[in-house]
């Protein structure tokens, strides 16, 4: 059998079309080494490698920074007809926006929030355009959620999160999945620039070591969203909860808070400071999905149409209501304001796909949300360099690909603000 060194097979995983080169490497590495060793180093390997490309798209020392809009889109996120926006005062209290190479005004999102404000004070207690929290209205937190890998939760929930933003609200975006992908969408590589103590898994553990929610929460790039980033160690909460129950099983008295109050109470910490929380749960159903549901006030799920995901969409929900009947057992009843499934990756053309969407809409009604997000390879390219089509520019794509896919994230995000509106009770 050939040999290949460690090196060589990073060589050939990086760029060699040999499949039998390939497996002679992968099989004489598990030979030579332990499983443990074989990872470790691979994913040390990985790790320094998607360093060095990061360090490619963002120079060493620069943040990621979001893009300017243009006034067209800036009228759609604060909620004006263009007309309206160009006839506005420039002069006055108005912010004055940069220009491009050709003369049309880019807006930041700091600008959008203070023609909000100008339009506030203009409007003297009519309709409000600064979307914050009115008195009496409680914090919504939305959880995104399914247990199956690849139903689009970490993409739905980015472009909520972040269309809630442009849209003026004060988000908290919650990354309680161990993979980090939110997180990473968010400027932060969760292995290298999220520390031991610093992801949600130290607001929600176990011990002296627990960290407040507010210190762990991170100023983004999109102003009015803030994170608290995940990484590895969240898993720990699924190992750590187990020895804590069986501590309680032989009476000894810890004092801790039940594993699915803690994310809530948690959340409780920053309630002022949020209108809306967006968490991004795993693909599993464990105690940290239990405690994002315990801790939810409404819920989106994901589901591809397609009759194998169909088919999984069953088994997670029969277990979701055995675990919360356990959780409603011992006190905690799970009332939400809403709950609606998504369907995500719909081609409309495909027809399997139509007739399982028709499928779901016939068994579940209003339940299903009318928009679907669009299988739509804008999505995967802006992935490429970790950005979201809120982040990128139509320059980037061709036009009618880009305007399909933002326009269907943006009729989902949509729908989503208005059922929170109506949680809220404004029209």
């Amino acid at each position: 059998m050939e040999t290949v060194s460690a090196q060589g097979a990073e060589h050939n995983l990086a760029g060699s079309q040999d499949a039998g080169v390939l497996a002679a490497a992968g099989t004489t590495l598990l030979e030579e080494q332990t499983l443990d060793a074989l990872f470790a180093g691979q994913a040390s390997q990985l790790t320094q490698r998607m360093k060095l490309h990061r360090q490619k798209l963002y120079k060493p020392g620069t943040a990621k920074s979001l893009r300017t809009f243009s006034p067209g889109e800036v009228a759609q996120f604060v909620g004006v007809d263009p007309s309206y926006l160009r006839k506005l005062d420039i002069d006055g209290p108005m912010p004055k926006p940069a220009t491009d190479k050709l003369g049309r005004r880019q807006y930041t999102v700091a600008e959008m929030n203070q023609i909000r404000t100008f339009l506030d004070q203009r409007e003297r207690g009519g309709r409000r355009y600064v979307r914050h929290r009115r008195a009496g209205e409680k914090l919504q937190v939305l959880s995104v959620i399914n247990f199956k890998g690849g139903s689009g939760k970490t993409t739905t929930a980015s472009h909520l999160a972040q269309y809630l933003a442009l849209r003026g609200y004060r988000v908290l975006g919650l990354d309680l999945d161990p993979q980090a992908s939110f997180t990473a969408l968010h400027g932060l590589q969760p292995e290298l620039d999220v520390g031991e103590d610093a992801s949600l898994f130290s607001a929600i553990r176990y011990g002296q070591e627990r960290r407040e929610m507010a210190d762990l929460v991170l100023k983004t790039y999109f102003e009015g969203l803030d994170i608290v980033p995940g990484n590895i160690d969240i898993q720990d909460f699924e190992h750590d909860v187990p020895k804590e129950l069986m501590a309680r099983q032989s009476g000894r008295q810890t004092g801790e808070a039940q594993f699915y109050l803690r994310l809530k109470r948690a959340i409780d910490q920053v309630e002022s400071d949020y209108d809306l929380v967006v968490i991004d749960c795993p693909p599993q159903m464990g105690y940290l999905t239990m405690a994002a549901l315990a801790a939810s006030t409404s819920l989106i799920i994901t589901i591809h149409p397609a009759m194998v995901d169909v088919m999984s969409m069953s088994q997670f929900l029969h277990m979701t209501a055995d675990y919360m009947r356990v959780i409603a057992d011992r006190g905690v009843k799970l009332q939400l304001n809403f709950a609606r499934y998504l369907v995500t990756r719909f081609e409309p053309g495909d027809a399997p796909q139509a007739d399982m969407v028709k499928m779901l809409r016939t068994l579940f009604g209003d339940h299903v949300l009318q928009n679907p997000v669009l299988k739509s390879t804008a999505v995967a390219d802006a992935y490429l360099s970790k950005q979201t089509l809120y982040e990128v520019g139509r320059e980037a794509f061709t036009r009618s690909t880009y305007d399909r896919a933002m326009d269907s994230f943006t009729s989902v995000n949509s729908e989503i603000e208005g059922l929170v509106k109506a949680v809220w009770g404004r029209s």
